[in-house]
C-alpha cells in the first residue's frame, strides 16, 4: 500500500517561511505527478502545487512567486518551499500522488493522499 507522509508545518509568523515534506513509499515516484493542496477549515481543498514526471510545475495564482515545488527521486521526497507567508496561507496542507487526469490542480484527480501537515501564519 502506498504511504504519503507530510511534514514541515508549524506556526510561523506572516512574512517567514517554511520546507513542507512529502515522503512516499511503494511508489515509482519518478513516474507520477505529485501535488500539493490545501484545505483551510470551512472551505474545501484546493490546488497549491504541481510537478510532473519531466518536471514541470503549476501554481496556483494565490502562490506564485512564493512557493516553490521540487522534487529528489532518489530520496523519494516532494517539497514545497513556502516564502512570504500570509495569514491566508493558513491550511492543512496535503501531498497527493497518483494522477487520474484533467486538471492538475484539482483534488478530484488524484487517488493518493497524506495526512496533512497543519501550517498556521499569524499575523
Amino acid at each position: 500500500q502506498v504511504h504519503l507522509v507530510e511534514s514541515g508545518g508549524g506556526l510561523v509568523q506572516a512574512g517567514g517561511s517554511l520546507r513542507l515534506t512529502c515522503t512516499t513509499s511503494r511508489l515509482p515516484f519518478e513516474d507520477f505527478t505529485m501535488a500539493w493542496f490545501r484545505q483551510a477549515p470551512g472551505k474545501e481543498r484546493e490546488g497549491v502545487a504541481d510537478m510532473n514526471t519531466v518536471g514541470s510545475a503549476t501554481y496556483a495564482d494565490s502562490v506564485k512567486d512564493r512557493f516553490t515545488i521540487s522534487k529528489d527521486n532518489a530520496k523519494r521526497t516532494l517539497y514545497l518551499q513556502m516564502n512570504s507567508l500570509k495569514h491566508d496561507d493558513t491550511a492543512m496542507y496535503y501531498c497527493a500522488a497518483e494522477f487520474f487526469g484533467g486538471n492538475r490542480l484539482a483534488p478530484n484527480g488524484y487517488g493518493k493522499w497524506g495526512q496533512g501537515t497543519q501550517v498556521t501564519v499569524s499575523s
